[in-house]
């Protein structure tokens, strides 16, 4: 590790709870704090971790506010504990990211409004779905009749509408990002994660990957805690949704060889050259 990702890790355990958790110092003080400029903290934070330091914060609040709502606490003493000032807060700054739930996924998206569009990027043709609160799926693939029935069949009784680019007010203004992602380059993505608990904890671990590292099944189970879960780690990984985003392309088998993908071997072998430099 780097002199540069050291300061990358510090930043981080800061705002895990090292006097910049609570969200009132500003990017200028935890650059300072760790020795770096705020813009290039901003950049490599985000390339590091996927996420710019305020939506880290973001992300950390929002899964303390779902916690204390699975624990089954009240609304209001979960928003408070999790540190919203008021109820409204949720909506602007947390909201967005809430997306659908896990109970509507589970009844097929049953109520929820999809907005889909394709895009042409450095990967090929793909597939970019999102509900008014959250992406919630980047497929890749040459058929787009076939990403588009693919998506119908993940959600079967959501409402689902293919807008044209640009003309959707949450969609549109995230394309852009989703294509630099694609691309190789850096670029906030905000994801709406939806899957089971043990789901999110791996795609969570997935997403602090650094590019051009792999790790193997066995090790992100081990660093759940969860040792003897390698298994169920690759069955989370074929079920992420989100492609290169959230990149289950760093992970591995034990014996080095590349293991499953959900968008073809040839493909995670090119990304994986592409982060080392190959």
């Amino acid at each position: 590790m780097d002199r540069t990702d050291e300061k990358l890790e510090r930043a981080r355990r800061l705002l895990d709870g090292g006097g910049f958790a609570d969200g009132s110092r500003t990017l200028a003080e935890l650059a300072a704090a760790v020795g770096l400029s705020a813009s290039h903290l901003q950049r490599r934070f985000a390339a590091r971790f996927g996420l710019s330091p305020a939506e880290y914060l973001a992300q950390k609040k929002l899964g303390a506010l779902k916690s204390g709502l699975r624990a089954g606490d009240d609304v209001s003493a979960a928003l408070y504990d999790a540190g919203y000032g008021s109820p409204s807060r949720v909506y602007e700054h947390g909201a967005v990211k809430l997306g659908m739930t896990p109970a509507r996924y589970r009844a097929g998206g049953d109520g929820v409004e999809i907005r889909w569009t394709t895009l042409r990027t450095d990967l090929g043709q793909a597939l970019v779905a999102a509900t008014e609160r959250g992406i919630c799926a980047v497929e890749l693939g040459a058929d787009a009749g076939e990403l588009e029935r693919g998506l119908h069949d993940e959600f079967p009784r959501a409402s689902i509408e293919r807008v044209d680019r640009g003309r959707d007010e949450f969609l549109a203004p995230r394309l852009h990002a989703v294509a630099e992602r694609l691309g190789g380059r850096a670029a906030a993505v905000p994801v709406d994660l939806i899957g089971t608990a043990f789901q999110k904890r791996v795609w969570d671990a997935l997403m602090k990957i650094p590019a051009g590292q792999t790790r193997s099944y066995a090790e992100v189970a081990a660093q759940l805690g969860e040792p003897k879960a390698a298994r169920a780690v690759a069955g989370a990984c074929a079920h992420n949704r989100i492609a290169v985003v959230v990149p289950c392309h760093r992970v591995i088998r034990g014996d080095g060889s590349l293991g499953g993908y959900r968008w073809g071997l040839p493909l995670k072998r090119e990304l994986l050259a592409r982060e080392r430099g190959g």
